[in-house]
């Protein structure tokens, strides 16, 4: 299914060349890790950025400031560009997430995922036992399903594992009974990377899920528009009446 060619498309389109253009600027900013705190104080629950492919945490320029200025102790993960599973990835995780913990003082954390940086932190929540570290999951435009999109880059395998037939999808698919993650996955019609249309929704009758619908917003502005960054703090204030297991429909204009 493609999206039609409309005003809202090609303004949708318009700002993903102007999101493009600013982050080709970012980017090398965000080549090295960050260095961290040696112990934050906060109250909530510290939050973990996890880039997508290829990229890297100057995506998230935008959406820390935001997160920040609410009193939340931010820090963004770098994983490698070379990265060829995403297993290995999500272990990890696994490791930064307890030496965050043990930073911080506190007992979870909350995971904010950005294209396949939101399957990194969602098969460390079902697949590794990361449900008892992560209170709430939030992915924006991840491939739950599986995209289609760019048959040619098959060669990679890191692209083999988000295709909808993946050995890594079909184990995100398995039982996930007492699950305590909270899970929030933002999805747009336009967005471009998801084939078919909807794929990053989360599908699972184990998963406490809340799939928000987006509207005019491409793959590369989820992150960055000011309607999703208010969305996403909203989520990590606390659950919503849709949180609950197999629950669906939000949206947001």
């Amino acid at each position: 299914m493609s999206v039609p060619l409309s005003g809202a498309a090609l303004r949708a389109g318009a700002l993903e060349v102007m999101v493009f253009g600013g982050h080709l600027l970012l980017y090398p900013t965000g080549v090295c890790q960050e260095k961290v705190t040696a112990r934050p104080s906060a109250t909530r629950p510290p939050v973990l950025l996890l880039h997508g492919f290829t990229d890297n945490r100057s995506v998230f320029v935008m959406l820390r400031r935001a997160l920040g200025a609410g009193g939340r102790h931010v820090e963004a993960y770098n994983y490698s560009p070379f990265t060829l599973d995403l297993r290995v990835t999500a272990r990890r995780l696994a490791r930064r997430v307890e030496e965050l913990c043990e930073r911080t003082g506190q007992d979870r954390v909350d995971l904010v995922g950005h294209s396949l940086g939101g399957l990194v932190g969602r098969y460390y929540v079902q697949r590794l036992g990361g449900d008892t570290r992560v209170r709430t999951l939030v992915t924006l435009g991840t491939p739950h399903s599986g995209t289609l999109v760019a048959p040619f880059m098959d060669a990679h395998p890191l692209i083999r594992q988000i295709r909808p037939d993946s050995d890594v999808l079909a184990e995100l698919a398995e039982p996930a009974p007492g699950c305590a993650t909270r899970c929030v996955a933002f999805w747009s019609e336009f967005d471009t990377l998801m084939s078919p249309i909807g794929t990053a929704r989360i599908e699972h009758p184990d998963l406490r899920v809340e799939n928000v619908q987006v509207t005019g917003i491409g793959h590369l502005a989820l992150p960055a528009h000011p309607t999703v960054i208010a969305a996403v703090r909203r989520a990590l204030d606390g659950p919503g009446p849709a949180a609950v297991a197999g629950a669906d429909t939000a949206s947001v204009a």
